[in-house]
């Protein structure tokens, strides 16, 4: 693995991505992503996770993160990822208004199946691609590219107005859904 896609001082913003296999729009029902809100919750209140900002797109999710000391941010991925992957599928699977139920399970299956990690089923591709934002440079870039993404993909014009994301804690300064740390930019 590439040195840029390790984590060496976890007190550091790193900006990391995570992936639905198949880039499959799992995001695009309030339920999975109110999953992965509760999660990302409890990562801070209990897994030592800083969430500086997010965004949780249809198919993917990009973070701004650090760890309180003690705590390594490739653990808190690891665990993150473990139960997102479980919530979510068992949501799928007992999820009777999802039309796209056959599918998605059998996609999540078959990359289970390939992938002598899991058990059954895979949700998340592999790896979190953390990269440090040790520049203010690369924080600004980051930081903007994470916000402005639901406006990049037509969902809204303006980052703040996207409901799963930090920009309302930024741009409008109020509270948006989970509470962050934010940065000075």
């Amino acid at each position: 693995m590439s040195s840029k896609y390790k984590v060496y001082d976890h007190q550091l913003p790193h900006f990391v991505t995570s992936t639905v296999v198949g880039w499959a729009d799992v995001f695009t029902r309030e339920l999975y992503c109110e999953i992965i809100c509760k999660s990302l919750l409890f990562c801070t209140e209990n897994k030592g996770l800083i969430l500086n900002a997010w965004v949780i797109m249809s198919n993917h999710l990009h973070l701004i993160v650090k760890a309180q000391q003690g705590y390594n941010i490739g653990a808190i991925m690891r665990d993150f990822k473990k139960h997102t992957s479980k919530q979510i599928v068992s949501s799928i699977q007992r999820n009777e208004q999802e039309s796209r139920k056959g599918w998605l399970l059998n996609m999540f299956a078959f990359t289970g199946a390939n992938n002598n990690s899991n058990k059954e089923f895979q949700f998340w591709q592999q790896d979190y691609h953390p990269i440090t934002l040790d520049s203010d440079e690369k924080l600004r870039d980051r930081f903007s590219y994470l916000h402005n993404n639901p406006v990049r993909a037509g969902v809204v014009w303006e980052p703040q107005h996207y409901k799963y994301s930090s920009a309302t804690d930024y741009y409008e300064n109020k509270r948006g859904l989970l509470p962050i740390t934010k940065l000075i930019l």
